[in-house]
């Protein structure tokens, strides 16, 4: 081997060992001629080497900086353990982190969990079997005390850097989260409705993922805001179980109860997500009930569900792939080293055919 050779090896030991620790500048080429004795020749073909690897980047006027990449191609995998591959939001949003990654030269890996705790963690056992150098987490049943947070951290303690999507657990609150602005979009769909006249306003939330309360502490702080109110009486909670019961049977029983028990009097409701809006519309005409003329319904995501809706809903979107590329970009920073810190995706109204004024 040469010299040159035998001092890329050298110098991609002292990457993955300086990444560990943050560090991601490699030293002037003189220090590294000195600190390996070699000469500055020496030193720019074993530089021209690691770059030709993907490992580092020249950055002009700077240096030299390593790009997080893994000599061992399988480290360049990063794993993702998500509710589903297949439900509505997931195809695009994994598709835009798997590009972003790509792009960087790393490769996603998808681990379903149906949002069930024990499936997640037979999934982070296999993965402690081999850890990854990143983890992207999207939280199975998200408000509840997590059964897993031991393999978390073992995991950390391993050398993988966790990134939560969508939410993350009390247990591990100091971790680094990309999720939606769920307090200010139910502020938002909940003004917009007041601003229409809507002064008797119901929820119908899911209990069992934290978006789920922050959407309706959103709403119900504009309501208070504005001097009216989210009545208990007229806030429905729905669980993973009804969810998939919806899914997989279109069974919509759970709806049927909230529009009997809890939606009288009301002339709007907000929905959790685009899904739960597009069923409950359904169930309303079954029983009578019109949108918007009789209730208006307005909801989060802005899938293809809110336009495949005989009314078309009004809902709330973000820019297209932002959630996906600050995603695939924070973890990337991870793995560089470089410090990154959670965020919130703003939402933006969509207004469609499901609101209309309150008729009193």
């Amino acid at each position: 081997m040469s010299k040159y050779e035998t001092l890329s090896e050298r110098l991609t030991e002292q990457i993955a060992q300086n990444l560990q620790k943050g560090i991601t500048a490699l030293p002037t080429e003189a220090t590294l001629a000195e600190q390996h004795q070699v000469s500055r020749q020496t030193v720019r073909a074993a530089l021209a080497l690691l770059r030709d690897r993907g490992l580092i980047e020249s950055r002009q006027g700077s240096g030299s900086y390593a790009t997080g990449l893994s000599p061992d191609a399988w480290q360049n995998n990063i794993p993702i353990l998500i509710a589903s591959s297949q439900e509505y939001i997931y195809p695009h949003l994994l598709s835009d982190i798997r590009s972003a990654l790509a792009s960087q030269g790393y490769q996603l890996r998808v681990y379903t969990t149906d949002n069930d705790t024990s499936i997640e963690r037979k999934h982070l056992l296999t993965l402690l079997a081999d850890p990854p150098r990143g983890l992207i987490v999207e939280g199975s049943k998200s408000t509840l005390p997590t059964p897993n947070a031991d393999l978390y951290e073992k995991l950390k303690a391993a050398g993988t850097r966790l990134l939560f999507l969508h939410n993350r657990y009390d247990a591990l609150s100091d971790e680094i989260c990309i999720k939606d602005d769920n307090y200010y979009g139910g502020y938002l769909l909940a003004s917009h409705l007041a601003d229409l006249g809507h002064t008797r306003i119901a929820g119908l939330f899911r209990i069992d993922d934290r978006q789920g309360p922050e959407r309706y502490q959103g709403a119900v702080s504009c309501l208070r805001d504005l001097g009216y109110e989210m009545e208990d009486r007229h806030v429905g909670w729905f669980q993973s179980q009804d969810v998939e019961a919806l899914e997989k049977k279109q069974d919509t029983r759970f709806l049927a109860a909230y529009i009997k028990e809890r939606l009288g009097g009301c002339t709007a409701v907000i929905c959790y997500n685009d899904e739960i809006a597009y069923w409950l519309i359904k169930e309303l005409s079954y029983a009578h009930i019109q949108v918007p003329r009789d209730v208006s319904v307005v909801c989060f995501d802005n899938s293809y569900l809110s336009d495949l809706s005989k009314v078309r809903i009004t809902t709330l979107t973000h820019r297209p792939r932002e959630m996906g590329s600050r995603t695939a970009e924070t973890m990337i920073r991870l793995l560089k080293g470089i410090p990154a810190v959670s965020q919130e995706i703003p939402w933006e109204l969509v207004r469609k055919e499901s609101d209309g004024p309150a008729h009193i």
